[in-house]
């Protein structure tokens, strides 16, 4: 006996599309770290060692990552300036990310080689996800999806707002 899918079973997601069709480039951290142009990278702040940027491919709304200019793969190769300057980020990334999207905690986090799910090995990055009180409902727990709700360029100018009214 058939039974009719669920209508959660699938959900329309064109943007996705994107993630799929584009092709892997291992040096997109390297290379939104020597970019001018700032939006198209999703670059939100730029200090001395590392910088502050959206993920292209968010686990959640407003998922950040703190990213050193120096390409290495493990903390021990970064100097103490660069190591205390992307905890710093990840601090300044909390403060805007309560207060732009309502985030009431977060997953921080490094992810150090391939078998820890480092998707490029070679470049470390920490991650800034917020969450919130009841976001793993249904959809991702029953339904398997994720429910992204602000768009990417949308959530960019709010929280570069928010930076510069920081004094960021």
């Amino acid at each position: 006996m058939e039974t009719e899918p669920s209508p959660l079973s699938s959900l329309w997601a064109p943007w996705r599309v994107e993630y799929y069709n584009t092709p892997r480039n291992p040096d997109f951290l390297r290379e939104a770290g020597q970019s001018q142009d700032d939006s198209a990278n999703l670059v939100l702040l730029r200090r001395r060692y590392g910088f502050l940027m959206m993920n292209r491919y968010p686990y959640a709304v407003g998922h950040l990552m703190a990213v050193p200019y120096q390409k290495v793969g493990e903390m021990a190769d970064l100097a103490e300036g660069e190591r205390l300057e992307l905890w710093d980020l990840a601090v300044v990334a909390q403060t805007v990310l309560r207060q732009t999207v309502g985030a009431e905690g977060f997953n921080v986090g490094l992810n150090l080689g391939v078998s820890a799910g480092a998707g490029f090995a070679d470049h470390l990055h920490l991650h800034i996800v917020p969450r919130r009180a009841g976001d793993h409902n249904f959809m991702p727990v029953l339904g398997g999806t994720q429910v992204l709700s602000e768009s990417l360029d949308a959530l960019y100018l709010r929280l570069r707002d928010a930076l510069i009214a920081l004094g960021e």
